[in-house]
């Protein structure tokens, strides 16, 4: 017996996911013989001005560059990505990147190719002549570790005096440039009755997102205690209200946590989060390259798909045991028999931390299922990260626009593209039909698309 997720948006913007894949079968979008990787993590660097105690990298200053792979190396891995994935989400973070000599270079070859390029900081380093090199760099925008409004915590936990008054200020910087900015808070029970404000803080600075991370034990987090399943779960309902506060304005995600979807589903049957494939993304469509190399499932999982300096990436992304085990999808303990694994399934990274099987289950969860709810599946068309099938003729100069969209995005922006012109009675998709497009959407984000809605290139 099975629950279907049929749910009639209520806006023009929000499209439902589709249904899972069948055992066996991708949940991402195929290519070729391979999955695709739409968002790749790159830690350029284990070196960093800070030492916060959560760090999957266990990232410092005593780290050497030499440690790292160098400029001419960087270049070929990132065109060996670009090669699989010719309009990835390319996540350039460390470590603190902003103390590579190279990063403007980098990330000017990745933009100039098509890689949608954000940056992954912890803010102390972007001053303003920073910001305006990462811009004409083709950066789209950068991801800010804020962790509480009081100096006294978020300095301790970041082992910097004074990190929180200068990342603050970079994030002034980087609104009055009108860089997109994403604000990044890792909860604990620390800072847990800050998530409200901080919230609210992000979003009146000018943030696209507010992303709050679980902590996942690994790295020099593996010496910290975590909250407990019901105080996750607390969280994870907190943040389910303030989505409904901040809709439309800035974007609020759980990460390292889907569990966040069993409350979307069971009470918002209108989020704008059903439009994603919710599920563990890595080794699916999400990926990690390491300072030496290495490439793993996602940052907090060290299980080593395979190494750039002796195999392809392309090799790796398609052969690798790990990256097929998996996008099997069977899991095993209570998140392999509940109810909501087709769009939850747990973390693979605390899984793997915590059981030593990142099929395992996720004991950060407070749920049991019991068996006697039904199967929650989903049934209707495309999501972020899938591919959808073009029905209409597209002008040389639409399809061009399209192609440079960021490829997680890509099914969605074509089903919406079309939908629009059916309504309209439009023949064929031309630029005009795009932009009405653009324009018609629902979101004000103070008046400006994100990154991956706009100049990052889309309808």
């Amino acid at each position: 017996m099975t629950r279907s997720l049929d749910r009639t948006p209520s806006s023009a913007a929000t499209l439902s996911p589709p249904a899972p894949a069948a055992r066996g079968e991708a949940r991402g979008e195929r290519s070729g013989n391979g999955y695709v990787p739409h968002v790749v993590a790159w830690n350029l660097t284990k070196r960093c001005n800070l030492e916060c105690a959560h760090c999957y990298i266990s990232a410092g200053s005593w780290h050497l560059a030499s440690e790292e792979l160098s400029t001419e190396e960087c270049f070929r891995v990132l065109d060996e990505v670009l090669e699989v994935n010719p309009n990835p989400m390319l996540i350039l973070t460390g470590g603190e990147p902003l103390v590579r000599d190279d990063l403007e270079a980098i990330a000017e070859r990745a933009s100039s190719r098509g890689a949608t390029v954000v940056v992954g900081t912890n803010g102390t380093g972007l001053t303003g002549e920073r910001i305006d090199s990462l811009m004409a760099a083709g950066i789209k925008g950068v991801a800010v570790s804020i962790d509480s409004l009081r100096s006294e915590y978020h300095d301790r936990f970041r082992h910097g005096g004074g990190a929180l008054t200068d990342t603050m200020a970079a994030v002034k910087r980087c609104a009055e440039r009108k860089l997109d900015f994403v604000i990044q808070t890792t909860v604990t029970t620390g800072n847990r009755h800050e998530i409200a404000d901080l919230a609210n803080w992000s979003a009146t600075a000018g943030a696209v997102s507010f992303n709050v991370y679980f902590v996942v034990p690994t790295g020099r987090a593996e010496l910290m205690g975590g909250m407990t399943p019901a105080e996750n779960d607390e969280v994870l309902q907190e943040l389910v209200a303030l989505e409904q506060t901040y809709r439309g304005r800035m974007m609020i995600r759980s990460k390292c946590q889907p569990q966040f979807m069993r409350h979307i589903i069971d009470g918002d049957p209108d989020s704008p989060l059903l439009n994603y494939e919710t599920r563990c993304p890595c080794g699916v469509h999400y990926v990690r390259i390491t300072p030496e190399g290495k490439v793993t499932p996602c940052p907090y999982m060290p299980v080593v798909a395979g190494d750039l300096m002796k195999d392809s990436f392309r090799t790796i992304w398609q052969t690798s045991e790990v990256f097929s085990d998996l996008r099997s999808g069977r899991l095993s303990g209570r998140c392999g028999r509940c109810e909501y694994r087709d769009v939850c399934g747990g973390c693979r990274a605390r899984a793997y931390a915590e059981t030593g099987d990142f099929l395992g289950p996720d004991d950060s969860c407070v749920y049991e299922p019991t068996g006697e709810v039904p199967l929650i599946v989903r049934v209707q068309a495309v999501a972020y990260g899938q591919s959808a099938p073009s029905e209409m003729s597209w002008s040389p100069e639409a399809r061009a626009r399209l192609d440079k969209v960021p490829s997680f995005v890509r099914g969605v922006v074509t089903a919406r593209v079309e939908k629009f012109a059916i309504e309209k009675g439009y023949s064929n998709v031309d630029i005009e039909v795009m932009e009405e497009v653009r324009k018609s959407l629902p979101v004000d984000f103070s008046k400006k698309l994100p990154f991956f809605l706009g100049r990052g290139g889309t309808a």
